[in-house]
């Protein structure tokens, strides 16, 4: 590793509750989801240099500026008018793409660590609206730990954290593309007034899901499990072998599924890595004050 240089873990968030309200006037979707972070995790490694440069060990991953990693940087160094590039080197474990987040992750660790290496002062705010024009995930992974996204997400709320030790994240080999996941949920048109009553209505969502009162609730899934059969074989299994409770996360296609002890997980494990074409996780949930501290923020962030 070169001298000077420093590592940062980019974590995978799960989507405990997702619900799609309809289309705004701006032609996105109104959404409402509890976000979660999770032990899961990426690896980028930040060193000093001339030119934005990016690596990464996984070859299937774009190094150029397809990257949200690399978009970033540029967009950063610009808007600071800083004179410095940086060499990165991304280590990849989040499933890519997955509805893990992995992409948002990258993007918001990477500025995260580009306002340590070059210097730039900065709050969280500032940081969120920078994440939005990159990707509707990115602004979470400001927070971090158990937070409401309203809007198109991209309006965070952070919420009291939810634990859960046990959770095993699996991923089935099959790509759902988040845009055809929208277009086929068929969602009514929303008005302004609608709009504004639907944070009342999701708070209230929220409320009730952590307080036990209700189940996690994906509103994609019955349409993702009609067009990809193997996701909801793998949401099926993860019940079938002892998950108090399961579900995809965001438009798929991972699901997560939540064991009340080490030995069941563990027995889960061992059943579903016979599964060819699944990749399995052990994870458990990451609390707000854990991810800040794995991330530094104390000694990156002004407030």
């Amino acid at each position: 590793m070169p001298e000077n240089s420093f590592t940062l873990p980019s974590f995978a968030k799960i989507n405990l509750l997702l619900r799609v309200f309809g289309k705004r006037t701006d032609g996105f979707h109104e959404i409402c989801t509890i976000f979660q972070t999770v032990s899961l995790c990426d690896y980028l490694t930040f060193s000093a240099g001339n030119k934005i440069i990016l690596t990464c060990d996984d070859v299937k991953i774009p190094t150029d500026e397809k990257n949200l990693i690399v978009k970033a940087a540029k967009i950063l160094r610009e808007k600071f008018n800083i004179n410095k590039g940086v060499k990165m080197h991304l280590e990849k474990r989040i499933p890519a793409p997955g509805g893990l987040g992995g992409g948002s992750s990258n993007a918001a660790t990477a500025l995260l660590g580009l306002t340590k290496l070059w210097n730039v002062e900065i709050n969280r705010k500032d940081l969120c609206e920078i994440g939005a024009d990159l990707g509707a995930d990115v602004p979470f992974f400001f927070f971090g730990g158990t937070a409401l996204g309203n809007g198109r997400g991209t309006e965070i709320f952070p919420l009291s954290d939810f634990s859960a030790e046990y959770l095993l994240i699996v991923t089935p080999n099959v790509a759902v593309s988040t845009k055809d996941a929208f277009a086929r949920l068929n969602a009514p048109d929303l008005t302004n007034k609608s709009s504004k009553s639907i944070l009342k209505i999701c708070r209230d969502e929220a409320n009730s899901l952590l307080s036990k009162q209700s189940k996690l609730k994906n509103d994609f899934e019955k349409m993702i499990f009609e067009l990809e059969p193997e996701i909801g074989r793998v949401k099926k299994n993860l019940l079938d072998y002892g998950a108090t409770c399961a579900l995809m996360s965001g438009s798929g296609a991972s699901v997560f599924g939540i064991f009340d002890s080490y030995v069941q997980m563990q027995n889960a494990l061992g059943a579903l890595q016979n599964e060819q074409n699944w990749c399995v996780f052990p994870s458990k949930t990451i609390s707000r004050a854990a991810y800040e501290k794995s991330l530094g923020f104390d000694k990156i962030l002004l407030g």
